[in-house]
């Protein structure tokens, strides 16, 4: 099982609400997933997002593959990704 972290998209008709979650890369977007490690709301200006930093960490070190967009998230918020 190749555990990834990626976005999952709640909200309303053009008004996204994301989820950053851990999944079986196998599963589709909105699908099951093992965790919720925070949320992301683009709607803000700047937009808001919330971290789980230590469930973050965890997932990482058990192998977890961060998506580009939640590497990039990572990233602004000063959350260091190995690159791997």
């Amino acid at each position: 099982m190749a555990v990834k972290i990626r976005l999952a998209r709640h909200g309303a008709k053009k008004r996204p609400f994301y989820r950053i979650v851990a999944a079986d890369g196998e599963m589709p977007r909105d699908g099951r997933f093992l965790e919720i490690l925070g949320t992301y709301n683009p709607l803000l200006d700047p937009a808001e997002v919330t971290l789980k930093n230590e469930r973050i960490r965890y997932w990482i070190d058990q192998g977890a593959q961060p998506s580009d967009t939640v590497k990039n998230l990572l990233k602004k918020e000063g959350f260091f990704v190995n690159a791997q």
